[in-house]
């Protein structure tokens, strides 16, 4: 599976299989990407193969623990990485083109989810 930022200078490819989809409410992902959800692909580091040749994916700390990958060029967010979740890299799904081995499976932090979105469907978390 392939992906890339909005501009192209940051491509990537994954190497199935995922190791889970699920989508994301917490403040943070919100504020970084502009949007009420985020769903994101988990996958191994060590399975993502990261194309930076115009040297435009950038790094921000969001937080003590974790950072957020970039492209430094249009501002596409594209990844997730943290201490939390050690040897995995998380990929922002709508950057990943066609289907993936997985759906999304789950609803995470919806504690903090936004009002002003509804989401009519079944999976777990929504009740958290």
């Amino acid at each position: 599976m392939n992906g890339g930022c909005f501009c192209g200078a940051v491509t990537f490819k994954i190497n199935i299989p995922t190791l889970w989809c699920s989508h994301c409410h917490c403040n943070m992902c919100q504020r970084s990407h502009g949007a009420g959800v985020v769903t994101w692909v988990g996958c191994n580091d060590d399975s993502v193969e990261i194309d930076d040749g115009k040297s435009k994916l950038r790094w921000f700390k969001s937080s003590s623990e974790a950072e957020r990958g970039f492209c430094s060029n249009c501002g596409s967010p594209l990844f997730f990485r943290s201490s939390r979740w050690p040897g995995e890299l998380h990929i922002a799904r709508a950057l990943v083109s066609g289907e993936l081995d997985r759906e999304p499976s789950n609803h995470s932090f919806y504690d903090t989810h936004v009002d002003w979105m509804s989401l009519a469907d079944q999976l777990p978390g929504k009740n958290a």
